[in-house]
């Protein structure tokens, strides 16, 4: 019987509901202190509300953010909110280890939203230039990523069941001219159902063996 190489597979980590800047510390830690022997990793939170800006975010988009923290993060893009009801996936791999590339990194992203929203039968389509899933005009899905020393980390958000109000008070992800949607307005979804089927969505596409 052969032996199994662990660190070829991606552990999971349901953090639950957690606290966006205890998150992004612990997730620039672990990747700062990675060796090539270190396990890729996959992190699901949902967070407690929060704006986060991108490492370029462009202070205009913030409209009113009233009570809702924003903080400024590293990732790339603009500002988006986060909240309950809100699948975030961060994606800790090693993407030389995994011979990667970061757009085939994006373009699997969003290959796994696309083939989790077809199993929910929600029609999703991609815009040139401005990443991201959309269901018409509307986004449902949103990508932020940065990489250090060849490995990723941050990742996407999936809207499945929360309240969107928030998203009025900021120009999500710097577009004027895009609103924001979730799962629940097309289908019956359960949270964490749908973290089960994205997780097997981006295994496939990322071809990613996971272990827990």
């Amino acid at each position: 019987m052969n032996d199994v190489d662990n660190s070829t597979y991606v552990s999971i980590k349901d953090l639950g509901v957690s606290d966006y800047r205890a998150v992004f510390a612990d997730m620039r830690a672990y990747t700062r202190s990675r060796t090539s022997a270190s396990a890729d990793q996959i992190w699901l939170t949902e967070h407690a509300p929060v704006f986060t800006q991108g490492q370029a975010g462009k202070p205009e988009h913030v409209l009113a953010p009233g009570d809702i923290p924003v903080i400024q993060s590293d990732r790339g893009g603009q500002v988006t909110y986060h909240g309950p009801g809100q699948i975030t996936v961060y994606l800790l791999l090693d993407l030389r280890k995994k011979k990667i590339g970061v757009r085939d990194l994006v373009s699997g992203i969003e290959s796994s939203l696309q083939r989790l929203l077809a199993r929910y039968d929600i029609p999703s389509e991609l815009r040139p230039g401005a990443p991201g899933v959309y269901v018409g005009p509307q986004k449902i899905a949103q990508l932020g990523l940065r990489v250090s020393k060849g490995c990723s980390y941050h990742g996407l958000s999936l809207n499945v069941d929360m309240d969107l109000e928030p998203f009025s008070r900021i120009n999500p992800c710097g577009l004027l001219d895009t609103t924001v949607t979730h799962m629940a307005a097309f289908r019956a979804v359960e949270v964490g159902e749908v973290k089960r089927q994205l997780l097997d969505c981006l295994a496939s596409e990322l071809r990613l063996p996971l272990t827990d």
